[in-house]
């Protein structure tokens, strides 16, 4: 799902000259559409993650009134759980080990799902930086799920990711929804989170769950009480 180059500038809150300044310097990924510049939704949410820029999560929640309730990160990385130790010598058997980690209906081809995962590699890292990645595919992965979920996997070691900063990555979150939108969501709040640098810190050192779901369940109700404020 696409914006355009002023939701985008909305979204970062910055003018829409210099949405076009990083879109014709090659820094923002865009599509030309006619004669106009679009901007994918996940990629423009990964892109502002990993340049530390501010994302308001309910700017992602256009039309949600009347479609149900939004998911939490607290409640999705309580899903998908939590992965220490997982092997992989470079970014395709990382890859592998993540695929075959997820906690995924049985009926899921997860070889198809790690080939297109492994393909989105190669056309750009998603290793945000500071030894962190979130892959995914350029659409959101959807599937037949009660609900979505956000793995959170510690490698055995660091491993080159062709990350923003040059970093090797040895963290990753991977999510998997039953909806576009809840998709959008899950991944502004993580965006959100990770700007946190007390979270950050907090997975750099490896904490232990109950540390990691704490400082996650103090970050959303704080973003909480501020919409509501």
């Amino acid at each position: 799902m696409q914006v355009s180059v002023k939701k985008a500038a909305e979204v970062l809150g910055v003018d829409e000259d210099q949405i076009y300044r990083w879109i014709k310097q090659g820094e923002m990924p865009a599509v030309g559409v006619g004669e106009e510049w679009r901007v994918d939704r996940a990629e423009l949410l990964e892109w502002a993650t990993g340049r530390g820029m501010k994302v308001d999560p309910a700017l992602f929640e256009g039309g949600s009134r009347g479609q149900g309730e939004l998911p939490t990160l607290l409640g999705a990385l309580g899903s998908g759980g939590i992965v220490r130790g997982l092997g992989g010598d470079d970014q395709a058997s990382v890859l592998r080990s993540v695929v075959d980690c997820l906690p995924l209906p049985e009926d899921v081809d997860r070889d198809y799902l790690y080939e297109i995962m492994l393909a989105r590699e190669n056309l750009g890292s998603t290793g945000i930086g500071d030894g962190i990645a979130i892959p995914h595919v350029r659409d959101p992965l959807v599937f037949q799920v009660p609900h979505p979920t956000v793995t959170l996997c510690f490698l055995e070691r660091p491993v080159d990711f062709k990350a923003i900063d040059g970093k090797p990555v040895d963290t990753i979150f991977a999510i998997v929804s039953p909806t576009v939108r809840d998709h959008l969501h899950i991944l502004s709040r993580l965006g959100y989170a990770l700007r946190d640098e007390s979270f950050r810190k907090t997975l750099q050192a490896g904490a232990g769950s109950e540390e990691l779901l704490g400082i996650l369940a103090s970050l959303e109700a704080g973003l909480a009480a501020t919409r509501d404020a």
